[in-house]
């Protein structure tokens, strides 16, 4: 029974058990969330491919939701205080998304949560978990920011360290919920993230590791390893009915979820800038649509056919799983680039 206090062996375990819940529950919450009516609007003015699309369940967030819940409340450390703020991310931003979804679909022509809601309950939660943060009297370096590719390159910020966070964690939630527009691109992205951060946090909280690769020593943070093989495994089982093409959407219950959850996991351990790495795609997708506003309102041009860019290249013509596919691809490549800043150093 000693294996159990091995990090590496419950992550495995967590990834199993998450990637199991998601396969088994998943038919039962796609068929509850059509009986309910739970299902997506296409908007008139999207691709006209998408129109198929219509009346595919969403809020399929749900299932990655519980399945993330019950794995780490079985494998993980629950003395652990970095669990408990990942999991109050997970379940708060996920629970502002849901609020969104509800409105949208269960009430006609509503448009759910307005901007100035969603936007101010998003700060608030991430306010209190910057501050949770930030007044850590375990963390010494809880107002640092890591400078990658340079061996313990620290930036001080003292109390702007709080506005930072939030803005990483907002930022975070919302580049996911815009990524997740066609099928499986998201959570696709969402497991090669998840992945490539659980590399760093496992190193991170190693402190063997950690002074071998010249990275800053975090303690109790390699606990959200486990955390990290949950995400990996539950966004895999959802991936099996999200393929495209999608029996299930994650609707914004699953994308705030997960895009709060990564952004706390990144403040938490300090890979803010490697976050912005490895979710390159995500930051991508979010300058598209402030650059296509932004061109809009002061030209009256348009840089992109439609934001975010992955319908640009839609309606260029790229069929949908190759736009898929190719962003998945360029993921992976920024996924490996991030580890290799454990090198450089």
């Amino acid at each position: 029974m000693n294996v159990f206090r091995y990090i590496t062996f419950r992550t495995s375990l967590a990834v199993l058990s998450a990637m199991v819940f998601s396969l088994l529950l998943g038919p039962w919450i796609i068929n509850r969330l059509k009986r309910l009516s739970m299902t997506q609007q296409i908007r008139d003015d999207g691709p006209k491919t998408h129109m198929g699309k219509a009346g595919t369940p969403t809020m399929g967030g749900l299932l990655i939701i519980v399945s993330i819940l019950l794995s780490v409340l079985m494998w993980g450390d629950l003395r652990n205080m970095y669990v408990w703020i990942l999991i109050i991310s997970l379940v708060g931003f996920g629970g502002i998304g849901l609020c969104d979804d509800y409105l949208k679909i269960a009430k006609k022509n509503h448009r759910g949560l307005r901007a100035y809601q969603k936007f101010g309950i998003q700060i608030g939660l991430a306010l209190l978990i910057g501050l949770f943060l930030y007044m850590n009297p375990k963390d010494p370096y809880s107002d640092v920011l890591i400078i990658p590719f340079f061996k313990k390159w620290l930036l001080d910020f003292g109390w702007l360290y709080i506005p930072f966070s939030i803005i990483v964690i907002v930022g975070s939630s919302n580049a996911v919920n815009l990524t997740d527009g066609i099928d499986g691109l998201a959570i696709g992205l969402v497991a090669v993230a998840v992945l490539a951060n659980g590399v760093l946090v496992y190193i991170s909280g190693h402190k063997g590791l950690a002074q071998y690769l010249q990275v800053l020593y975090l303690p109790g943070t390699g606990e959200l390893t486990v955390f990290c093989g949950a995400m990996f495994g539950a966004a895999l089982g959802f991936l099996w009915f999200n393929s495209y093409p999608a029996d299930v959407f994650m609707g914004d219950v699953g994308s705030l979820g997960l895009g709060g959850s990564l952004g706390t996991l990144a403040v938490i351990t300090k890979h803010e800038i490697v976050l912005a790495i490895v979710g390159g795609i995500f930051v991508i997708e979010t300058c598209s649509v402030m650059l296509q506003v932004a061109s809009f309102k002061m030209t009256g041009k348009r840089v992109f056919k439609m934001a975010p860019i992955h319908h640009h290249f839609e309606l260029k013509g790229w069929p949908e799983p190759k736009v898929i596919v190719r962003f998945w691809i360029i993921g992976i490549m920024l996924a490996l680039l991030s580890l290799a800043t454990l090198k450089v150093r």
